[in-house]
This record gives C-alpha cells, structure tokens and sequence, in this order.
C-alpha cells in the first residue's frame, strides 16, 4: 500500500511515525513520516490555513493501532473540500437553498404553550440578524403545513454560498443537514453562534419532547455523537478564518 493513501473500506494498521505539517505552494500538507496524505482517490491533501492543517494532523497523530478514517472527522470533511465540492459548487449551494426553502427556524409549534415560547425566543434573534445583516426575509408558519419562502430569499442564499471558498462552503453544506437549517449552518459559519449553541437550537423541539418523555440511550449516544460534530464544524470554521 502507498504511505499515506487510504483504501476505501479498508482499516490499515498504522504504517508511520511521525505527523508534520509543511507549508507549500501557499497552502499546507500533512506529512506521515514525510510522505503526503492522500486522499481515497489518490489525492494529495492540501489545505488553506496552517491551523487546519494542524488539526487534520492532530487526528493522524492521535491514531492507535489501525487508522480510524470514520472517526476522523476534520481529515473527511478535508478530502470533500479538496476534491469534490470544487467541482460541484453550483449543485452545493442549490442544495443549501433547497434546505433553506424549508428552514427549520420557520416552523413554530402553535402559539400559547411553552415549546412555542422557546422557539420563539431561540430562533427569532437568529432569524432578525439573518434579515437585518444578510437581508434574508423568511415567512414564519405554524405547524408543519409547508410554507413557500421568498424567491429572493432562495436566491440570496444561494448566492451567499458561492461567495464562500471551498473549504467554507464545504462547512456550510455538512452544517445545513446536520442543524436541518441553512440558516443556522451560516450563522455559525459567521461566527453569530458557537457550534454548541447552532445544535441546541437545532434541537428545541426533540428537547422539549425529551423532558416530557425521557430519552433512551441510544437517542443520548446520537445526539452526543452529532453534538460533537457541531464543535468539529465550529473549529472548522474557526481554523479558516
């Protein structure tokens, strides 16, 4: 096997040593005892900061035995930037606009109970900012009756995402799904919330049904795991900046 490649489906022992980062060509690799990482199509990885670069290489370094590729969140997100998003970067913001023509932030429960007044209070200070800074207008709807959003609005986030880099884009795009809001994901990308604070208002609705009737384990495990991967998303964007 190459050093530094990865098979896909494969879970190879780790091969190296030591974990550098090296600036070139005014961007930065990670080196595995010299050698590029290289991404599962073959790919040299390369990346804009050198504070990204020093996190993909903190996830090499941290390898046990066998190379953990699922577990290695910064380095995939790195290989989607790399080689697929430049090439697909008109589809990508369509997609983030497609989740914004039905943005979670819009869907308030019915007015007069409690979960309606913590949507409320979570989800209009973002909405406000997103109007009054990115002059995005979203109609608000009650209850889950599908509401059409403003074609300038869909427009305007579109266009949003294409201002971005690869790298940020990318970002935004895993981060739309992830909150189930294009709102949400760009307003983290902007620095307005911390990646903690995005998925907690991702989630007031599965919160609120939470304390009313208790969570299983594994509910617990997957909303720890996705936690995790808004904090990742947070010092992606972070690292870029």
């Amino acid at each position: 096997m190459q050093k530094g490649f990865i098979e896909p489906g494969e879970k190879p022992k780790r091969f190296y040593k030591d974990v550098a980062v090296v600036a070139e060509d005014d961007a930065y690799s990670v080196k595995l005892d010299g050698r590029n990482v290289r991404s599962p199509k073959g790919g040299k990885l390369s990346v804009p900061t050198h504070a990204l670069a020093a996190m993909v290489a903190a996830e090499w370094d941290a390898q046990g035995k066998h190379i953990e590729i699922a577990s290695m969140h910064i380095t995939r997100l790195a290989f989607t930037a790399t080689e697929a998003i430049p090439q697909a970067r008109d589809a990508t913001a369509s997609q983030i606009a497609q989740y914004a023509a039905s943005d979670l932030l819009c869907y308030f429960s019915e007015s007069g109970n409690s979960l309606y007044d913590r949507q409320v209070a979570g989800w209009e200070p973002v909405l406000r900012r997103a109007e009054h800074e990115l002059a995005l207008v979203f109609r608000r709807a009650t209850g889950i009756v599908h509401t059409e959003q403003p074609e300038e609005t869909l427009a305007s986030v579109k266009a949003l995402a294409l201002e971005l880099g690869d790298f940020a884009l990318t970002g935004v795009a895993f981060g739309t799904p992830l909150f189930g809001s294009a709102v949400l994901a760009l307003s983290l990308q902007r620095g307005w919330l911390t990646g903690e604070e995005a998925w907690t208002l991702s989630r007031i609705d599965e919160a609120y049904q939470e304390e009313k009737w208790g969570v299983d384990e594994e509910a617990a495990e997957r909303t720890a795991r996705l936690l995790e991967e808004a904090r990742m998303l947070e010092s992606w964007f972070k690292a870029l900046a």
